[in-house]
């Protein structure tokens, strides 16, 4: 996780929550007032976000102490002490929502991805993620995909090409499209091609795609899509590919199955916040 990025988007949270202070807690305590809080687990699952809490609570009282009990991509049971922070009370309690919302909805993240690793139990293929992510949280909830276990696809628009059936449509055909991309990015930059029938994957091998996506393909027809990719072009499956039958993907020989699901519908890690 980049560090600076990071505390540039606490920033902007904080600001977003505090505005021009927390008329709750100032009007009751001064600075001065100590006291201590504990992080803790209220279910099972794997942790994502120790980054957030000491550079989150530095950016409010540069005093405050951190004291760490895990690591991000550690499993974590039920009445877990996480993490424990001691300082003024305002600052506590100033940033405290704030703080514990990320770490809810990144462990949360890295437990779903966890959980699609084991429940496709494939040595060859990975699962990764999509763009399907919330705003302002790619950073964060790509680097929650990873302490899961799982792979980051690309991270926008920037970093990699890649040619659905709306940029085909438009351009005329699969073949013009990668033809017409390969002429001005560089040799660095990868293509990949989304695909639906036996015809697309032929045209897409001829074009000399980089990566070819099955789109929304059953496991028997990924199989049969397999095995017209030459071993040199990456694949991925991805579409109508949810928790309950990713199993049924296994040893389809597919590189990569992208699940939009683990940041775009994932339920938050219980975790909770106590005064000690």
């Amino acid at each position: 996780m980049n560090s600076l990025q990071l505390k540039e988007k606490l920033k902007a949270f904080f600001k977003e929550d505090i505005g021009n202070g927390d008329i709750s807690s100032e009007f009751i305590f001064n600075k001065g007032t100590k006291g201590k809080i504990s992080f803790l687990a209220k279910e099972d699952g794997i942790f994502c976000g120790k980054d957030i809490i000491k550079t989150g609570y530095q950016l409010l009282e540069s005093e405050i102490q951190v004291k760490e009990f895990v690591e991000d991509g550690d499993k974590i049971r039920k009445g877990d002490h996480i993490a424990e922070v001691s300082g003024s009370v305002p600052a506590l309690l100033l940033g405290e929502r704030v703080i514990l919302n990320l770490l809810q909805r990144l462990s949360g993240i890295a437990t779903l991805t966890n959980q699609a690793v084991t429940v496709l139990d494939d040595d060859h293929t990975r699962i990764c993620d999509t763009r399907k992510t919330t705003p302002g949280l790619r950073m964060l909830e790509k680097y929650a995909v990873r302490c899961g276990g799982g792979y980051n696809h690309r991270f926008g628009l920037y970093d990699a090409v890649m040619l659905k059936d709306n940029h085909l449509t438009f351009a005329g055909s699969l073949q013009q499209a990668v033809h017409r991309v390969r002429k001005q990015v560089g040799h660095t930059v990868k293509i990949e091609v989304e695909v639906e029938t036996k015809d697309q994957v032929r045209e897409a091998v001829d074009s000399g795609a980089d990566i070819i996506m099955f789109d929304n393909c059953s496991p028997e027809l990924v199989k049969e899509f397999q095995q017209l990719v030459p071993a040199h072009i990456l694949t991925e499956a991805s579409g109508g590919i949810q928790l309950d039958n990713l199993a049924t993907y296994r040893n389809t020989g597919v590189d990569y199955i992208s699940l939009g699901f683990l940041t775009h519908s994932v339920p938050s890690l219980d975790i909770s916040v106590e005064a000690i």
